[in-house]
């Protein structure tokens, strides 16, 4: 009822309010360049009256659009350029493309939760149907994901169009000399969760898929747990295919500003400083100088301080391996976040993500070489210094192309809310604050042993393609285990998972490991990550992600009657005991805790439980 409710009072507002396109004219600045008229209506998607005005626009990728009744017309083209189609119409439509061309390929790279299989297109000149053939090219390989956020599906059509134009029109030169492979849903559960009242912060499609997935996960914080099959089966894809470049299409929310298309990746600071580097002189000035010369506007990734005042500045972001750039800095595999403006109509972002993913294979096409040069140099470059956290410091200022706006007061929420109005300005030398300076860090170990036990955990690395071998026989080693104090729980469960910190202390300790213990090198391409996965104080570890908060649960007990006798033993036998007992009563409260004062005696016996708040993973001196 609510739903219809508002509906009804959305179409009736259109009608009753002047067109939101109808601002009025402002003096801007004299770097931003006027914009073209629009070519869309106000009108055109049911929230658009709740939202800002439409910024208008018109670019030279609109002449990639084909007429709905040309033969090889995607369904976006076909449904008027304002809506995508649901998940089988999108498998039809490609299962049809790929049988009418030699250089496509259709393969599963797993099922959902609710059953459906996760489709990638393969794309080569060789019409390679397999990792190995795609392998025997030697050509670099794009991967191209969208969906992962299901209702920010800009990806899905604009790589439909793509596809289409390398294999039935006049771009099979694309192909040359890079492949491509394209997830055009990955989030297929929450896809076919569709509504034209979802995500209502974005302009289009008229039909919306779900954030999350069927089990109500957000796949884009699940790269370094792994919950999720969805994402068990894109790693596993990235492990057999091995891409070069992976690129991951979203949409946006936040403020309203002037660019349409923004992407990002790792830091310099990061990972990946190679890849970063190849990013930065290559790839994001061949793909922005694209995306002007079609109309659009790229920019950085865009996160403000404050939404309600820009003036406080802009986030500079470095992600952590939950996210999928992220994940690309500690894996080395460089990763593009592509952030479509939401505030922008679905038909121009999907035009802007058209443009930067071919101009994406002609980059790598020309820059390969040095491409995979970077991604070697970032595999095999081994620090010893692994930062685990970072701080927060300033950056360089940013001329930032923003949108005017005032601040009203709200006869609805009581407080003072934003109101944009449509207009082009130019917010100069903001300031710009990013988590890059590096924190806590940890000295690279030799090796990682994990208990067989911990079978979820090594079962979550071995997706991860992280090299490791049990032990055929018992193993005495010197080692470094962590010791746990003061541990906090979340209060709430974040992603299903209960999160977990504590105090830690490193103690020194030589022990015998029984055979099928699992012996993991950080000497490897993948032992960053391992180390950002095994290491407690790392954000994304298994440890924070609680995969091993059954070692903070005490199991066995001493009754009172047991060790009040067991305590007069130990202080007749122990004086050094003693003096440290009569130590600790100079504590008032302490002495005045006669459970405390038992526990204390149960702590330093041989009954108590030697594993209890102690990180099972042990890690080489």
């Amino acid at each position: 009822m609510r739903r219809a409710i508002l509906a009804s009072f959305i179409i009736n507002s259109l009608f009753s309010f002047a067109s939101v396109a109808e601002i009025p004219k402002q003096e801007v600045n004299e770097q931003i360049e006027k914009p073209h008229s629009t070519s869309l209506a106000a009108d055109t998607f049911i929230n658009d009256v709740i939202l800002p005005p439409i910024h208008p626009w018109q670019g030279q990728s609109e002449a990639l659009i084909l007429d709905a009744s040309a033969p090889w017309s995607t369904p976006f083209e076909q449904n008027g350029l304002t809506n995508s189609p649901n998940y089988h119409d999108t498998h039809q439509w490609l299962t049809k493309l790929v049988e009418n061309s030699d250089s496509l390929s259709q393969v599963s790279i797993g099922k959902s939760p609710q059953g459906r299989d996760i489709w990638m297109v393969v794309a080569s000149e060789s019409g390679a149907a397999t990792p190995e053939a795609l392998q025997e090219s030697n050509k670099p390989t794009v991967l191209v994901q969208a969906g992962i956020h299901s209702g920010e599906i800009d990806g899905k059509d604009a790589g439909m169009m793509l596809l289409r134009d390398i294999t039935q029109g006049d771009k099979q030169a694309l192909l040359d000399k890079v492949n491509l492979l394209f997830v055009p849903i990955l989030s297929v559960d929450g896809h076919e969760r569709s509504n034209e009242f979802n995500r209502v912060n974005q302009r289009g499609p008229v039909d919306m898929g779900w954030r999350t997935n069927a089990r109500n996960l957000n796949l884009n914080r699940d790269y370094a747990k792994l919950d999720t099959l969805e994402l068990q089966h894109m790693i596993r894809a990235i492990n057999v295919w091995q891409p070069d470049l992976y690129i991951d299409v979203h949409v946006t929310d936040g403020i309203d500003y002037q660019y349409d298309v923004t992407f990002g990746y790792n830091v310099k600071q990061g990972y990946s400083p190679a890849s970063f580097e190849w990013l930065e002189k290559y790839y994001r000035p061949e793909v922005e100088a694209a995306l002007s010369d079609n109309g659009h506007v790229p920019g950085p990734l865009v996160f403000a301080i404050d939404n309600t005042d820009l003036s406080k500045g802009l986030s500079y972001w470095n992600p952590s391996p939950r996210f999928s750039n992220g994940y690309g800095d500690a894996r080395h595999l460089p990763t593009i976040l592509i952030e479509n403006h939401s505030l922008k109509p679905f038909r121009q972002r999907v035009l802007g993500t058209y443009v930067m993913l071919e101009q994406t294979l002609k980059t790598v096409a020309t820059h390969g070489t040095k491409l995979k040069a970077a991604i070697y140099e970032d595999k095999y470059q081994r620090q010893q210094q692994i930062p685990l956290t970072w701080n927060t410091v300033e950056q360089a200022g940013w001329d930032f192309k923003g949108i005017g706006y005032s601040l009203e007061t709200s006869e609805i929420s009581g407080t003072e809310v934003v109101r944009w109005n449509g207009q082009p300005m130019l917010y100069p030398n903001l300031p710009v604050m990013g988590n890059t300076e590096a924190n806590i860090k940890t000295q690279r170990p030799k090796f990682y042993y994990i208990p067989a036990q911990w079978h979820q955990v090594i079962d979550r690395l071995s997706i991860h393609g992280v090299r490791m071998a049990p032990l055929t026989e018992a193993k005495t080693v010197k080692v470094s285990q962590y010791q746990f104090t003061e541990p906090k729980f979340n209060a709430k469960d974040y992603e299903g998972r209960q999160r977990v910190t504590a105090t830690s202390e490193k103690v020194k300790i030589e022990t015998t490991l029984p055979v099928g213990t699992i012996q993991i090198s950080t000497n490897q391409p993948l032992g960053d990550l391992a180390i950002l996965l095994l290491e407690p104080q790392s954000a994304d570890s298994f440890f924070q992600w609680g995969f091993f908060n059954s070692i903070f649960t005490r199991t066995e007990y001493i009754e009172d009657y047991a060790v009040e006798p067991l305590a007069a033993k130990m202080l007749a036998e122990d004086e050094t005991l003693a003096a440290e007992f009569r130590l600790a009563l100079e504590d008032e409260s302490f002495a005045n805790d006669s459970k405390a004062r038992l526990r204390w005696f149960y702590e330093r016996s041989p009954y108590f439980d030697e594993q209890y708040m102690k990180y099972p993973v042990l890690r080489s001196q």
